[in-house]
């Protein structure tokens, strides 16, 4: 997977079949070559330990998945639309 190209941004949910998305955030977080890449918690709980857990991993933000389609689909473009036009990110 050397090759492949880099996300500018991800959206990453906690319950993930294989891998915790705990787990996954650690990774990212750890690898010198993705930790610059913000990353997006966007899972349905709503548990404060997540939250605290979350962010204690250095996740970039946390939103709680809305379970209406047309509100999940408002936010995800809430969240792009913020990280395209408002907040500058790194080059690499």
């Amino acid at each position: 997977h050397e090759d492949a190209p880099t996300p500018d941004l991800i959206l990453l949910d906690l319950n993930l079949p294989r891998m915790d998305g705990r787990e996954v955030l650690a990774a990212v977080k750890a690898d010198e070559r993705l930790k610059h890449i913000p990353v997006v918690v966007l899972t349905t709980s709503e548990a404060e330990e997540d939250v605290l857990r979350s962010y204690s991993l250095h996740a970039n933000a946390y939103v709680t998945k809305p379970v209406d389609f047309d509100r999940f689909i408002q936010v995800v473009r809430q969240i792009d639309d913020f990280f395209v036009t408002v907040v500058r990110l790194p080059r690499r």
